[in-house]
């Protein structure tokens, strides 16, 4: 359901001038954003109506009505996330409010927000990625590029942005290994197969002379011979995409999610995958499990007799 259920009434003018003074005060000490002012505001107008809908004089602070109201949300069918936010916007307002003295005690104190489960990654089926790949007219040396570009992501499962920054010195094209700078500068060697090898030999010998005016390190350089940005790219992606005829939504780790999924759904181990992505933890890496499964269920339901 949408989150406009408690929007077709407004909160009484003291509860609205109450909520009104929290904001600015907000917005004077702390100098939020516009857009987040607004998401206080709706949080605390959907509580004040529920307050006063209870018979009660707002603000209350009172445990029993807040873990009644968190509860219709939930009844209701609110999204978890949706309720989360609320969840921060009460327990600031409280705060605020106990600090002022205006309430004895904060009734959200001691009480943290649920953890929410994460999004699954986009990915690409097999198919998806084959047809990406050959989507670059190799007559263009733009296109040639670009090719390089995805074979070496999509077998390497680099960040775009580590992909856009990498220069020379950080290729051994003999031993098929990247020299990669992620997060926080931590760098680490990233293998790549015989496929990306020979993408990358060629675009070396034929691809790259061609796109510099001048001596320069980078390894993928735009049409005007610098490194390009990862936005340049990722509109890149998404018109191959289009070229291929992809339905699938990406994102600008697409080919990422796809390099992560693909191994662990032939057989790779959860923390080879977590050093080749760069992850430091491996609760991080832990949710292309999921995806795996996720597949080899679709695949048992569609190959098994008795699926």
């Amino acid at each position: 359901m949408s989150d406009g259920r408690h929007k077709a009434r407004l909160p009484s003018e003291h509860s609205q001038a109450v909520i009104n003074q929290f904001l600015d005060l907000l917005w004077l000490q702390d100098g939020v954003s516009k857009h987040t002012l607004s998401a206080y505001g709706t949080d605390l107008r959907q509580f004040a109506c529920f307050t006063e809908q209870q018979g009660l004089v707002f603000p209350q602070g009172d445990p029993a009505l807040l873990e009644h109201y968190l509860a219709s949300r939930f009844d209701q069918g609110f999204a978890a996330r949706s309720t989360s936010r609320a969840l921060s916007s009460l327990r600031r307002f409280f705060q605020t409010l106990h600090q002022r003295g205006d309430i004895k005690q904060n009734p959200l104190a001691g009480v943290i927000n649920p953890k929410l489960g994460q999004p699954l990654p986009k990915s690409l089926s097999e198919q998806d990625v084959e047809a990406l790949l050959a989507a670059p007219d190799l007559t263009e040396v733009i296109q040639l590029r670009d090719r390089v570009m995805l074979e070496l992501l999509y077998a390497s499962g680099l960040r775009v942005s580590e992909l856009v920054s990498l220069t020379l010195h950080q290729v051994n094209p003999r031993q098929h290994v990247l020299r990669v700078f992620g997060k926080g500068s931590k760098e680490r060697l990233v293998p790549f197969g015989e496929e990306a090898a020979q993408w990358l030999d060629r675009y070396l010998l034929h691809g790259r002379p061609l796109l510099l005016t001048e001596p320069s390190d980078v390894l993928f350089p735009s049409l005007r011979g610098v490194q390009m940005t990862r936005q340049t790219f990722w509109h890149r992606i998404k018109f191959y995409a289009k070229v291929a005829g992809i339905q699938a939504e990406l994102s600008p780790h697409t080919l990422r999610h796809a390099f992560a999924t693909h191994l662990l759904n032939h057989g790779a181990d959860l923390r080879v995958v977590q050093l080749l992505l760069g992850h430091s933890d491996l609760s991080t890496t832990q949710i292309y499990t999921h995806v795996a499964q996720l597949r080899l269920k679709q695949l048992h339901q569609t190959h098994h007799p008795r699926g």
